[in-house]
């Protein structure tokens, strides 16, 4: 009988689970990693308005973050699940997703378009909400929410475990 293991998903996601503390570090370090992506773009568009702007977009950006990053996840759950399915030299390629996904090409692609998939869940998600901000032109919202595509997407995906 083969062995399912739960590693890495996302710093491992159960980790968030089975240690509900985790939470504690990683919402108010997400937060502040959004809010210095917002501030810092405004400045490089040397943007006149970048508290009001701050003020009326930050809880909204990062829930929806959050919400992108699960986007994520939730493509690369089914690794934990296929060794049921898949025969042994098949699962051997995909399972390094939940723990080094540099183990396996089939894992690294996965990996990418978990992080790919989410990036783009996070822009499309973040121009909906800047569209609401008076203070932005299009210009702007489409760089901002470009800019926090590209910075916050969820690179931990690559992160190995071991």
């Amino acid at each position: 009988m083969k062995q399912t293991r739960l590693y890495n998903v996302i710093f491992p996601v159960w980790l968030l689970f089975l240690v509900p503390v985790v939470w504690l570090m990683v919402i108010p370090a997400n937060l502040l990693i959004d809010c210095a992506v917002v501030l810092v773009t405004l400045c490089a568009l040397k943007h006149g308005q970048k508290r009001a702007v701050l003020k009326q977009v930050w809880w909204k950006v990062w829930l929806l973050g959050f919400a992108a990053d699960f986007v994520g996840v939730a493509l690369l759950l089914p690794a934990m699940f296929l060794s049921s399915v898949l025969p042994d030299p098949v699962w051997n390629l995909v399972e390094p997703v939940m723990y080094n996904c540099f183990l396996s090409p089939a894992a690294f692609v996965w990996t990418g378009l978990a992080v790919a998939l989410s990036g783009v869940c996070i822009y499309v998600f973040d121009r909906l909400v800047l569209r609401s901000c008076s203070l932005l032109s299009p210009r702007h919202q489409h760089i901002l929410a470009l800019s926090l595509a590209v910075i916050t997407a969820p690179w931990t995906f690559f992160i190995p475990v071991y």
